[in-house]
């Protein structure tokens, strides 16, 4: 079964590894459909409908996006909160059509991975910080998966540097 990857970047031209993760994703697609929102969506209006239908045809969901401004990029927000409804995703005995659907976030994260934490300059971890995504699918009773995350791309852009992402991402992806 391929597994279903939404890419939510506001700007993949000009990134460096969520360009280079989807560039290597597409090498395999037999594996992996790669469902970019800002080039679908470039006026940011869902179709719910399309949507839905879309995540109703895979088992593995992947989430991918920049992580900044300790959050998500807005369409994907936006995305939660419209193709998420009422009776489609839960409340309803017709409803929790992601049930069971393995999800999990993959994110580039610019600062390095020992600044989250408790005494930390940011504070609170990884894990505390996606909490809330983790309790929205979990509400709407998807099998949550832990996330995948690629920190210090603000001080590390090298082509190496990103080049080192890839097997990680793969393998992570490969592990769900």
């Amino acid at each position: 079964m391929k597994t279903l990857v939404i890419v939510t970047h506001p700007d993949i031209k000009s990134s460096k590894v969520n360009r280079r993760w989807v560039e290597e994703l597409k090498k395999y697609p037999d594996q992996y459909v790669v469902h970019q929102l800002y080039e679908v969506y470039p006026d940011e209006k869902i179709d719910v409908l399309a949507e839905q239908k879309l995540v109703e045809q895979y088992d593995k969901i992947v989430f991918q996006f920049p992580y900044y401004w300790f959050n998500c990029p807005p369409l994907f927000k936006k995305w939660l909160d419209e193709v998420l409804t009422y009776g489609w995703a839960y409340g309803s005995k017709s409803g929790y059509k992601v049930s069971g659907k393995k999800v999990a976030l993959a994110m580039s994260v610019g600062v390095d991975e020992h600044e989250y934490g408790s005494g930390e300059r940011y504070k609170y971890t990884m894990e505390e910080l996606t909490r809330p995504f983790e309790l929205s699918f979990e509400y709407v009773k998807a099998d949550y998966r832990p996330f995948f995350a690629y920190y210090g791309i603000e001080l590390n852009s090298s082509d190496e540097w990103i080049e080192r992402s890839v097997p990680l991402y793969r393998k992570f992806l490969e592990s769900l």
